[in-house]
């Protein structure tokens, strides 16, 4: 079994908020792949099927980002999913809008929801780093990451979730470049590959 994890913060006043592009990204995947409807589990909104012929667990953490590692580290406990059968989907301040990088380790970048999960369950897992741009000074990262995306922005975010979505089987087959490959063609037919980030002319 593969564990599919969601960053963001639970409550509607938080639903479209950047931080919690991970939860969007999750929610579009449970669509495209006839999840039943998730319920309490491991601290966290969870539920179960299959993607390419693989068991995947999705789960949504209800702990607050940065007690994350918690709902991740019970439910990766319960199943016996190893660190490297574990992938975290997160907003990403170093990534330019619609951009979406994927690696397997590395540093946490200050992101406090990968934070908890690190000192959980190690490092070794793998990231899918969705960008969402950078307000430009350090002192305005809390709110930026706070506020619901702009109505102009809702288009890539949507178009970034479906691609994601999409192309889960390529995650489960673990062809990360080829899944790199495909949401930079899905979100370059859409012309959403120059996304701005914010501040930028």
């Amino acid at each position: 079994m593969l564990l599919f994890v969601g960053l963001g913060n639970p409550g509607r006043q938080y639903a479209r908020n950047r931080h919690n592009i991970g939860f969007m990204a999750l929610e579009a995947i449970a669509r495209r792949h006839g999840f039943s409807t998730a319920r309490t589990r491991f601290q966290g909104l969870a539920t179960e099927g299959t993607i390419a012929g693989q068991k995947v667990l999705l789960l949504q953490p209800q702990t607050y980002m940065n007690e994350s590692g918690r709902a991740v580290g019970e439910a990766a406990r319960f199943h016996k999913i190893p660190v490297g059968d574990i992938v975290v989907f997160h907003d990403e301040l170093d990534l330019a809008p619609a951009k979406c990088r994927i690696k397997v380790g590395g540093g946490v970048a200050g992101h406090n929801g990968l934070r908890s999960i690190t000192a959980h369950v190690g490092n070794d897992y793998k990231r899918v780093r969705m960008g969402i741009g950078h307000p430009g000074d350090k002192s305005l990262v809390h709110g930026y990451v706070l506020n619901d995306f702009a109505k102009s922005e809702e288009p890539w975010v949507e178009a970034l979730c479906d691609a994601l979505a999409d192309n889960a089987d390529l995650l489960v087959k673990n062809d990360d470049a080829g899944l790199q490959n495909k949401l930079h063609l899905a979100l370059e037919a859409k012309g959403f590959d120059t996304v701005k980030r914010v501040g930028e002319k």
